[in-house]
């Protein structure tokens, strides 16, 4: 690989020397990783440890009496989370692109468990796994990633190969029916909010792909009638059908199903410029809006931090975006290409959405904040998500 190891191996290095190309060699590794990624992403996940600290240190009925119970929490998953984007790294997206039938299967294996007794209900959503040691999974957070590798790997496979300038209809047919499976179960437990994210995904994969328009178009038409069917058929729950009338009419239930947005919207209004300091907010102190830790937590950042510390998380993420961008750009194969920009789509919407559901311009759909929220199937996703993107620019040449 160009400028890898064997481009510092220079005539006269002996076997004396092989300790040196030992550390050259982790010099050239320190040089291709994006350290704005990976320094946003490490920013986001502290700056977000202290924004749950601050939501729950006094919630007793949820941190079983320890103030720190949640802080604690949110560090170890960071911490396995970033073991996760080391182990992406060390494998390299090309190799783990041999193993995509397997993380397929299993993805869909683990959301087919949520829909049977092993299953569990969390806030409203039949889309979790309980495990040992009061752990849970939510698989979704995971499909997100096996969709984008899964259709990146049909794709690509006879562009990459040089048979074929762009992906033909036959292949996007194949690339499409890989993502529709885990969807439509997905939407059966229902979550939402998930589907919404992967929808977004796979058009973003297709545009990466130099697929034809057509099929954009095509789906964007197909997503607005399967929108109106599941609507009329009745799939949806009712307090998800309640939030969407919240979001068309904040003033319909203010007590009741809108009282969420309205609350959420009172403690980022409250913050001001700079915000009433951390640990500080009364409405957060106050327990007003429910699922600060998790789905709210930006609420936290803009009561207790303001405008600042709002402007502060929009900004690190946006330096992901932009750098995932350049990566999805640079990168000589298709594949990468394919892969980087489904991150992309994914963080980009998901952000969007989160944001957007705390200040009332989206409806409510409990997505989490990419490295913020608490929760630890999101933060190993993310951060395996951050693994791939890291994996593609070091295995690009240093000219690109």
């Amino acid at each position: 690989m160009t400028g890898g190891v064997n481009s510092f191996q220079v005539s006269g290095y002996g076997p004396e020397r092989a300790g040196w190309t030992r550390v050259l060699a982790r010099d050239s590794l320190a040089r291709r990783l994006d350290w704005p990624i990976l320094l946003s992403a490490l920013a986001l996940s502290l700056l977000g440890s202290l924004l749950v600290w601050s939501a729950t240190r006094n919630r007793t009925e949820l941190n079983q009496g320890d103030p720190y119970y949640f802080l604690v929490r949110h560090w170890l998953n960071t911490g396995i989370g970033l073991a996760l984007m080391v182990g992406a790294l060390w494998l390299g997206h090309r190799a783990l692109r041999t193993a995509v039938p397997l993380l397929y299967g299993a993805s869909v294996f683990l959301i087919l468990l949520v829909l049977t007794p092993l299953g569990s209900t969390i806030n409203g959503a039949h889309s979790w796994i309980k495990l040992p040691g009061g752990f849970s999974l939510q698989p979704s957070e995971f499909v997100k990633i096996t969709i984008i590798l899964g259709m990146a790997m049909l794709l690509a496979a006879r562009v990459d190969a040089g048979d074929k300038p762009y992906p033909d209809h036959r292949t996007v047919l194949q690339a499409l029916g890989l993502a529709v499976v885990p969807m439509l179960i997905v939407m059966l437990m229902p979550d939402l909010g998930s589907v919404m994210v992967m929808v977004v995904i796979v058009l973003g994969v297709l545009l990466a792909s130099g697929a034809s328009n057509r099929w954009v178009f095509g789906l964007l038409g197909a997503g607005a009638a399967g929108a109106i069917t599941v609507w009329q058929v009745g799939i949806l729950d009712e307090y998800q059908i309640n939030r969407f009338a919240a979001f068309a009419n904040p003033e319909l239930d203010p007590a009741g199903v809108g009282y969420n947005t309205n609350q959420a919207r009172i403690a980022i209004g409250s913050g001001g410029l700079t915000g009433s300091g951390l640990f500080h907010g009364s409405q957060t102190t106050g327990q007003f809006v429910p699922e600060q830790q998790t789905d709210f937590v930006f609420t936290v950042a803009g009561e207790e931090l303001g405008f600042v510390g709002g402007a502060l998380i929009i900004g690190l993420l946006g330096i992901i975006l932009w750098r995932a961008c350049r990566i999805a750009r640079d990168t000589t194969d298709l594949y990468g290409t394919i892969v980087a920009a489904g991150i992309v789509a994914w963080f980009a919407f998901q952000t969007f959405e989160n944001i957007g559901m705390t200040l009332g311009i989206m409806p409510v759909t409990g997505l989490p904040l990419p490295f913020v929220s608490y929760g630890g199937s999101s933060m190993f996703a993310t951060w395996l998500a951050v693994g791939l993107l890291q994996s593609i620019r070091i295995q690009r040449p240093m000219s690109a």
